[in-house]
């Protein structure tokens, strides 16, 4: 995993895009910024580290041609230097302080759309419909894993996503089976992207600085039915209740829902725990289930 230093470049950066030197805001919101206290209701650590945000833009890679739609701006860290890749950019931020100082800049950032409103109830299907998203943000810690099986509905719409979130989140996203931290969030999001740890973040990049080191991580979406799931909420209901009692074996924590005759079908141990076994038998399990006459769909 990379380390980070700070360079020419993220020193320019720095001095160009992060407070108090914001392009094209007005001494007011200058100062606003300056003096927005991070509100721990909204789960707000603002990154400010010129070295990490760098190496971040620089990851994320926008363009003129590029549909971004950054979770959570705060006082600009990422956006202000995204706004300056030309990308057409969408943010989404609860904090009605911030959003009304965002949207008093629209007029001097063109390709700026704020939107107010929680990320986990915000419908990705209607932004930007012609494109696909190219997603960033610093995912706030008290709901960095209901966001990502939020962004699970819309896996379809996004190019790539980069995200923020603590580093045991993202290590748990990326275990393999058989680990400790492989689990129902490993298994879920395997079936919709493919994860890489980027780098670790560490709390003093952020204000306020938190408790835990975080990390950097790409989700690169896969095709529609690349494990050939039948039905994806029977796929769901498996995975949860597999793994809602970990130290169970499968045919215990899975009774009633399967039995002996269909673990044989499936070629399955049901004396496996959850975390020994990899997606695609997952998909067997829940293909299985689903094809049986009795299963609600």
């Amino acid at each position: 995993m990379p380390r980070l230093h700070v360079c020419g470049d993220a020193a320019y950066r720095l001095a160009r895009f992060t407070l108090p030197a914001i392009p094209g805001c007005s001494h007011t919101n200058q100062e606003f910024l300056l003096t927005h206290r991070p509100r721990k209701r909204f789960g707000q650590n603002f990154l400010h580290d010129p070295a990490i945000i760098d190496a971040i833009i620089d990851t994320v890679d926008a363009s003129p041609a590029t549909t971004v739609v950054e979770i959570g701006p705060g006082l600009g860290a990422l956006t202000l230097p995204l706004l300056e890749t030309g990308c057409d950019l969408h943010i989404i931020e609860l904090d009605r302080d911030l959003v009304m100082r965002w949207e008093s800049q629209q007029e001097k950032f063109p390709h700026l759309t704020v939107h107010q409103g929680d990320a986990l109830k915000f419908d990705f299907d209607h932004l930007a419909p012609d494109h696909t998203l190219h997603l960033v943000g610093n995912l706030p810690y008290n709901i960095s894993t209901p966001l990502l099986f939020h962004f699970l509905r819309f896996s379809q719409r996004f190019e790539v996503l980069h995200v923020m979130l603590q580093k045991e989140v993202a290590e748990r996203i990326c275990a393999p089976p058989g680990s400790k931290t492989y689990g129902r969030l490993s298994v879920m999001l395997a079936v919709h992207f493919a994860s890489e740890l980027l780098f670790e973040i560490p709390p003093h990049a952020f204000t306020p600085a938190p408790k835990v080191t975080s990390a950097f991580l790409r989700l690169q979406p896969r095709q529609a039915g690349t494990h050939g799931i039948i039905d994806a909420n029977v796929f769901a209901t498996l995975v949860r209740q597999a793994f809602s009692q970990r130290r169970k074996t499968l045919g215990k924590s899975l009774r009633g829902l399967l039995d002996r005759t269909d673990f044989e079908m499936c070629d399955i141990d049901p004396c496996l725990r959850p975390e020994a076994l990899p997606v695609d038998a997952f998909v067997q399990l829940a293909n299985r289930l689903t094809q049986k006459p009795d299963t609600c769909h």
